[in-house]
């Protein structure tokens, strides 16, 4: 595929199903490539852990697969408020020692030419769901 099919599809493709299916890839890269270059990651619960760049998230991307290598991100809702898309994730992985390990929250997206240029993240870890015996 061509770099200008490549651009057309992806500014065709939903940005934010776009994430998800390259979230479940476990390719890191093709996660990267959903945003843009000058992406800014805001984390406001967090603010020391905000950057800027897809080159960050790349890196992310492939720390996160390192730890938790069967992660499935499944988006639960979303709802567009002007220029924003607000969206609720739940990402649930196997941790290094066999717990599963559940990450849910809000993003709120912003986004430029087809990808995502800049994000509002509050995802974080919840208790994983107890089995119950029947």
């Amino acid at each position: 595929m061509t770099d200008d099919m490549e651009m057309s599809t992806m500014s065709r493709q939903d940005p934010v199903e776009r994430l998800r299916d390259a979230i479940n890839s476990h390719d890191p890269q093709r996660v990267a490539d959903c945003f843009t270059p000058d992406y800014v990651a805001e984390v406001p619960h967090r603010p020391a852990e905000g950057f800027t760049g897809n080159e960050h998230v790349l890196a992310n991307w492939t720390g996160i697969y390192g730890r938790l290598p069967d992660i499935r991100a499944q988006l639960l809702r979303r709802a567009t408020a002007g220029p924003e898309l607000w969206t609720e994730w739940e990402m649930v992985g196997t941790g290094p020692d066999g717990a599963t390990v559940v990450l849910d929250g809000p993003a709120i997206i912003w986004i430029r030419d087809g990808r995502i240029a800049r994000s509002r993240f509050y995802l974080g870890p919840v208790p994983a769901p107890v089995p119950t015996g029947n």
